[in-house]
């Protein structure tokens, strides 16, 4: 005996099918989805009750001539560092990955009603239907929930850093899981944390808004966890944003409070006084932009980094929107749709050359350093970085009618008006779509990693493409990826893609009490709050004809304008509004477009670290920045931090994505400190938590601070030479100790150091240098003063410093035939972004990805023979005498004097996905994408790790002495090789090596900072001496 039932589209929509008794409710849906032409989705009976998809239709009240709702849920696709979960139709969940904490099989007879995912670097959480969770991926990473299971009841919603999760439950209490110095741990504040509304987070560090406005913050105290400095001015806070280690609070007066690393935005008082009516505020990784009431601009934080637009403020009237890019510029569109840039040149903080193009501008979206906005026309304009995605002449004529633009760290996707999608930038972040190209039709949405894109068709399938470890090749779940449910119903001969000017979105009205809920002969209130993915499941699972017999209590939304079929997002509205605002009309709802209706969607964004690593995250418009800056830091394998925009913005962790205009594909920047401890040849300091300074060692070379010891507080960074000290305080003073060398100075941006020369950025731009200790080592750059202005980075070889300027060109000084003098290569020096140095050469990184090299030869100063190689370079790393440069392909490209680890021909074929490279004095080491770890260059400075090589497996991290390696394995021991007297045998302190967050070298000492705050060094062998007596503050170094 067989049934025949409506099953209706919220859009109305309906279809008559049939099935027998002793057939299934799936089979039914399949059925229906087939006659609908819609993916998968779940049925729902006349009352709104999801059916089970496996029971029998003879077991369910399911009659002949029922009208019935099926429910095809939003696309969801989320990512970790190298893996992708998408949340089906039909609530279940499909997963793709390359071995990094997505495989969910061991749980995935539990993934049913998924509502929402997070994920940290590497691992997932999953919230269901009846606000319970499931994890899966590295239990280190916040795959194993176990210990907090039976509290994670009642989940609104989750945040994550890179290795954390961080739950708000039904009553505002929080619940945290994961790795403890990533967030995991909130215990010391847990009381603390009732009715939170948001969550934020910097690099290292979580701040929580509670409902009477009051911040609670945890996590690492330099990056933002402690903010009793400010906590009397922390109250009425309406959002918090983060750069990498600072935060800034908007009160309910809309003045700012801003705190944690001073060089990073965390200090905003010469700017206090300008910081009234804010509206919102940017941050890239190291600085803010905050727009005022008027449309003004301030900014504050690294003047590198966009603090400082004092070169454009004239011009920054009238802001409606920043946008920043990792690598240190902003973009703003002004009302009149023009464009203003500042921030580092190279990077895109120069649009100077398609400025005259920069007109009607809608939108912008940023690589790491190229931006692409989209003109009213539908046309784009580039500018920024070749390498990164800034030249898209190739394409240009195609570029008609764009309608959305989704970037990865180095290229862009658009989709245009016919459904189509153009690519552009470097091949392997997805900027050639060649494979799949015939079969981008229809397209959707684009969702991307920090390198591969996933792309969203009409019916609900997806096409991914770019480099297969970064989620580039899904064909492992190509069959379940064909029935992905689509965003939004609709009928064939429509166009319902998102216009690249409005921002999806979805917010709820209030509180919902709604229809009589009918089961049986009982009627009960529908009670729920929007947050709830069950409040959302069930607003979205009433019938149309029951909607209109409800007059007052319901809003009928329609999803969009160009959409023949109406699609009815319903916003509960309470039973005290005003019903004649209620129930439009479809003819009524036909007038209004696409921002009168929001709609829910996800994203995805490329975090950066300072260092350059990046990783490509994902998160519901509805989840927090919170949630996205978790699963950043799992990710990027860092602690605790923030978020900052790609305008250099500091994210408010607490706000929802939508909230703050992240756009998917933008860049963001996860803004980390760590704890510093710096060497002198024989005497070390260190930063304690509290800013103070611990120094030890050969007192006359910098060992002894005690006669400045009462300067050194809010201490922000410390630099050395071979015998003297300087350090950065909060408020941009220096304080030196060791030889003597100069008085005070004020508003210093970073020092750099020589053997015996200091040179100083300071927050104009310009230079300071001094020190005496050798003969021409780069204190008196006197000869080149002149050319010192807009400097934004400088680099030290032994007796030379080179200089990067906004322009990208360079300036060097000091010991000619050691780097001091580019006369050679001058006119080569262009658009530079990034210098490395040997001890007596330089090589520097242009935007094109080729390298120029200058200096003594036999330290790496000529790299010809190499010459043609050097193309598409990431990054270069050196030793005292070599260079070893990171092609975008990860492999690896050496130079220099052979005997010094310039000869890598013995491992060239295993040097294949690397991702890190770190030198000793003579030898390299190199982690690969597995985590093993290949090395060259003479023993005696660590480049044969024979004996270890079985124990170099899932390495995080490596550090190096001027002899000996370290590395820090997956569980947080430690491995060793290569000179026991510069620290290549750790034996002796192996038992306390456990749980270390971090390494730090001198030339022939290793310090390993532990989960605990606490140090352990070895090495500085001398027949088994200890020259160098340890202090005892350095036992509780934070």
């Amino acid at each position: 005996m067989s049934i025949a039932v409506e099953v209706s589209l919220l859009s109305g929509k309906t279809a008559t099918v049939q099935a027998g008794l002793h057939e299934t409710v799936e089979t039914l849906a399949q059925r229906a989805q087939v006659v609908l032409g819609v993916g998968k989705g779940r049925l729902l009976d006349s009352f709104g009750v999801v059916l089970d998809g496996c029971a029998k239709i003879t077991n369910t009240r399911i009659q002949n001539r029922d009208s019935l709702i099926l429910h095809v849920n939003r696309v969801q696709i989320q990512c970790a560092n190298c893996s992708f979960a998408a949340i089906l139709g039909d609530g279940s969940v499909a997963t793709w990955d390359s071995g990094d904490g997505g495989d969910s099989s061991a749980v995935q007879d539990k993934l049913k009603d998924v509502q929402q995912i997070a994920a940290t670097n590497n691992a997932f959480a999953a919230i269901l239907g009846d606000g319970s969770v499931v994890t899966w991926g590295f239990g280190d990473s916040g795959g194993d929930s176990s210990a907090v299971q039976c509290q994670l009841e009642h989940v609104q919603q989750i945040q994550s850093s890179d290795c954390a999760f961080a739950a708000i439950l039904g009553d505002g209490s929080v619940v945290t899981w994961g790795h403890a110095d990533f967030g995991g741990d909130s215990s010391a504040v847990q009381g603390q944390l009732k009715n939170v509304q948001q969550i934020q987070a910097s690099v290292n560090a979580l701040a929580a808004i509670t409902g009477d406005g009051s911040l609670v913050t945890w996590g690492h105290a330099d990056f933002g966890g402690d903010s009793s400095a400010v906590q009397g001015q922390l109250t009425n806070v309406q959002q918090v944003q983060a750069s990498s280690a600072a935060f800034a609070a908007i009160l309910g007066n809309r003045c700012v409070v801003t705190w944690g690393h001073a060089g990073f935005g965390g200090d905003s008082s010469a700017v206090q006084g300008q910081l009234k009516n804010v509206q919102q505020i940017q941050a890239s990784s190291a600085a803010f932009a905050a727009i005022l009431g008027d449309g003004n601009v301030v900014t504050w934080g690294g003047a590198a980094y966009g603090g400082d637009s004092s070169a454009v403020q004239t011009q920054l009237k009238n802001v409606h929107q920043v946008q920043a890019a990792s690598a240190g510029a902003f973009a703003a569109i002004l009302g009149d749709g023009s464009v203003v840039t500042w921030g580092a040149a190279g990077a895109g903080g120069d649009s100077s050359a398609v400025q005259e193009k920069l007109k009607d501008v809608q939108q912008i979206q940023a690589s790491r350093a190229a931006f692409a906005a989209i003109l009213g026309d539908g046309s784009v304009v580039t500018w920024g970085i070749p390498l990164f995605g800034s030249n898209s002449t190739a394409v240009q004529g195609q570029l008609t009618n764009v309608q959305q633009i989704q970037a990865t760290g180095g290229a862009f996707a658009a989709i245009v008006g016919d459904g189509s999608v153009v690519t552009w930038g470097h091949a392997d972040y997805g900027g050639d779509s060649g494979a799949v190209q015939d079969q981008l039709r229809n397209v959707q949405q684009i969702q991307a990693t920090s390198r591969a894109f996933a792309a969203i068709l009409g019916d609900g399938s997806v096409l991914t493409w770019g480099p297969p470890p970064f989620g580039g090749d899904s064909s492992t779940v190509q069959e379940q990826l064909k029935s992905v449910s689509v965003l939004l119903a609709r009928t064939d001969d429509q166009d319902t893609r998102p216009r690249a000017s409005k921002v999806p979105d979805f917010t709820p009205a209030t509180s919902l009490e709604a229809m009589p809920e009918k089961r049986g002969t009982k009627e009960k209130p529908l009670r729920s709050k929007p947050s709830k993915p069950r409040a959302l499941q069930r607003r979205l699972s009433v019938s149309v004809d029951e909607l209109a017999a409800c007059p007052g209590s319901l809003d009928f939304r329609r999803q969009s304008s160009s959409m023949k079929e109406n699609l009815i997002i319903i916003s509960p509205t309470g039973p005290h509004c005003d019903s004649s605002k209620m129930c439009r009309a479809p003819d009524e709802i036909n007038k209004k477009g696409i921002g009168d209706f929001p709609c829910v969607m996800s994203i995805t964004v490329e975090v950066s670290l300072l260092s350059g690593k990046t990783a490509t995250v994902q998160a519901a418009l509805d989840e927090t920045v919170e949630t996205l800056a978790q699963r950043a830091q799992i990710a990027l394998g860092v602690g605790k931090g923030r978020l900052l925009d790609c305008s250099g913005v500091v994210l408010d962790g607490g706000a929802e994505t939508a909230d703050c205009q992240i756009r998917n594909g933008d860049v963001l920047t996860l803004h980390v400190k760590t704890v510093q401890i710096q060497c002198a040849r024989s005497s070390f300091a260190a930063i304690l938590g509290d800013g103070s300074v611990v120094t030890w060692g050969a007192a006359g070379q910098g060992g002894d601070s005690s006669e400045v010891q009462e300067q050194l507080k809010d201490v922000q960074q410390i630099q050395s030479s071979i015998a003297a000290f300087a350090a950065i305080l909060g408020d941009g003073s220096v304080v030196t100790w060791g030889l003597p060398l100069f008085g005070m100075l004020r508003n210093v941006q970073q020092i750099q150091a020589t053997g015996g020369a200091f040179a100083a950025i300071l927050g104009d731009g310009s230079v300071v240098t001094w020190g005496h200790y050798l003969d021409d080592s780069g204190g008196d750059s006197g000869a080149v003063q002149d050319q010192l202005k807009n400097v934004r980075q400088i680099q030290a070889a032994r007796w030379a410093f080179a200089a990067i300027l906004g322009d990208g060109s360079v300036v060097t000084w000091g010991r000619d035939d050691f780097g001091g003098d580019s006369s050679a290569v001058q006119d080569q020096l262009k658009h530079v972004q990034q210098i490395q140095s040997s001890d007596f050469a330089f090589a520097a990184i242009l935007g094109d990805g080729s390298v120029v090299t200058w200096g003594h030869a036999d330290f790496g100063g000529d790299s010809s023979a190499v010459q043609g190689q050097l193309k598409n370079v990431q990054q270069i790393q050196a030793a005292e005498r070599a260079f070893a440069a990171i092609l975008d392909d990860g492999s690896v490209v050496t130079w220099g004097d052979a005997g010094s680890g310039a000869d890598s021909s013995t491992v060239q074929t295993q040097l294949r996905n690397v991702q890190q490279i770190q030198a000793s004095g003579g030898a390299f080491a190199a982690i690969v994408g597995d985590g093993s770890v290949v090395t060259w260059g003479p023993a005696v400075y660590g480049g044969d790790s024979s004996a270890v090589q079985g124990q170099l497996t899932n390495v995080q991290q490596i550090q190096a002495s001027g002899g000996a390696f370290a590395a820090i394995a997956g569980d947080g021991s430690v491995v060793t090789w290569g000179d026991p007297d510069s620290g290549g045998d750790s034996s002796a302190v192996q038992c306390q090596l456990k749980q270390v967050q971090q390494l730090q070298a001198s030339d022939r000492w290793f310090f390993a900072i532990l989960d605990d705050g606490s140090v352990v060094n070895w090495g500085g062998g001398d027949g088994g001496s200890d020259p160098v007596p340890f202090p005892d503050q350095l036992k509780a170094v934070r």
